[in-house]
């Protein structure tokens, strides 16, 4: 309709009227234009805020995970230096040494979910998350999580857990399994090991693993490999859990603001 009445105009030569019809035309784009880029701002808003909120409930599961596989890895380690020890003493208790030795070689993982952070990056989203996610250290995060998982995944087939394994007789393996390795939550998921030990085994069995696993070059130089790279998991943990503190705390005070 207003395309014809400055047709009109134009015809009648009514100048005046073709400036007021103009003016209208770029004042209603204008407008059109503001409105759009409103909506386009509250969308972004929104999206922005369920990005920042998802990322937080996600960051707080994983923290939770992290401190569950500190505290596991921290028994690991004092069972790789209880070990240790334990070969050093030619009259160490058989059953201790045994049970040492098998814990000092286990191994879990808790896959971090990396969800969120992955959508947002694909879909080049990350100009809706606030500054100060990203002053806290929320992209080095993700990457630091990469290579934590990397190097516990390491721990599943370390020369040491695979020397013990392949020396402890499998009846006695089986009988740690069941009575004296890890113990789970309700969900099934692994959070430390159990209290106290069980083993439904033959004495002489226990013996056998034992005067194998003291008599093993293979044992003693594996077992110091694994220190280290128990020690590494758990430095890094450590480092994970603070990062993941810290990210939590910015998010969540800006969620506050």
């Amino acid at each position: 309709m207003i395309l014809r009445r400055i047709t009109e105009h134009v015809k009648a030569q009514n100048w005046t009227a073709v400036a007021l019809d103009f003016v209208i035309v770029v004042v209603g784009v204008f407008i059109g234009i503001q409105v759009a880029n409103w909506n386009d701002a509250q969308a972004n808003g929104r999206l922005g805020r369920d990005y920042k909120e998802r990322l937080i409930t996600e960051i707080q599961n994983d923290l939770a995970a992290t401190q569950v596989l500190s505290g596991y890895y921290e028994d690991v380690l004092d069972s790789v230096t209880q070990t240790n020890r334990l070969l050093s003493v030619p009259e160490a208790d058989a059953n201790a040494l045994v049970i040492a030795a098998y814990r000092a070689s286990e191994y879990t993982s808790i896959p971090s979910n990396r969800a969120t952070w992955d959508q947002i990056v694909s879909s080049g989203h990350l100009g809706l998350l606030p500054e100060s996610a990203f002053e806290s250290g929320l992209p080095d995060y993700y990457k630091f999580q990469e290579a934590n998982e990397a190097v516990i995944d390491r721990l599943q087939d370390s020369p040491y857990r695979i020397a013990v394994r392949s020396l402890i007789p499998l009846p006695v393996q089986l009988s740690i399994r069941e009575g004296c390795s890890d113990s789970l939550d309700e969900l099934s998921i692994i959070e430390g090991f159990m209290t106290e030990c069980h083993l439904e085994v033959e004495p002489s069995l226990i013996e056998e693993a034992a005067v194998a696993l003291r008599t093993s070059p293979a044992i003693r130089d594996t077992l110091r490999y694994q220190y280290s790279m128990v020690g590494l998991v758990q430095i890094n943990n450590a480092g994970n859990i603070a990062l993941q503190e810290r990210v939590l705390a910015a998010l969540t005070a800006e969620e506050r603001d």
